[in-house]
């Protein structure tokens, strides 16, 4: 795979985008399965086994979890254009765009191989 010469904004805002994503992630496991206020409920036992999945009632989330979850889509959207719509971009054409992304989406992978 070649080596992309990325500019230092591009690589912080790709940097910026995955630590977004990261924490909202991390955030959106804290809250409630439904965003509403909705029952808990069973289902039927799934066939060859004694599983039966159920949800117990979800409170829904409050304003300030609504807010804080809104506000971290409009970080990533705002993040996300600046990615996509980066002037380095233009330098490149087909398939080179296409892999130069797929390159920098990892190019904040650390890898803790045997090697490393």
């Amino acid at each position: 795979m070649p080596a992309y010469d990325y500019p230092q904004d591009l690589l912080d805002a790709q940097a910026a985008l995955d630590a977004v994503q990261a924490e909202r992630d991390r955030f959106a496991q804290s809250l409630p399965w439904s965003a509403e206020l909705l029952p808990g409920w069973t289902a039927d036992k799934k066939l060859h086994s004694d599983y039966r999945p159920k949800k117990p009632d979800s409170p829904g989330y409050t304003p300030e979890q609504a807010e804080r979850l809104s506000a971290y889509r409009a970080r990533i959207l705002k993040l996300t254009t600046q990615v996509l719509t980066h002037p380095y971009w233009a330098t490149l054409s087909g398939p080179d765009r296409v892999e130069a992304r797929t390159v920098l989406k990892h190019a904040h992978d650390t890898s803790a191989g045997p090697d490393a």
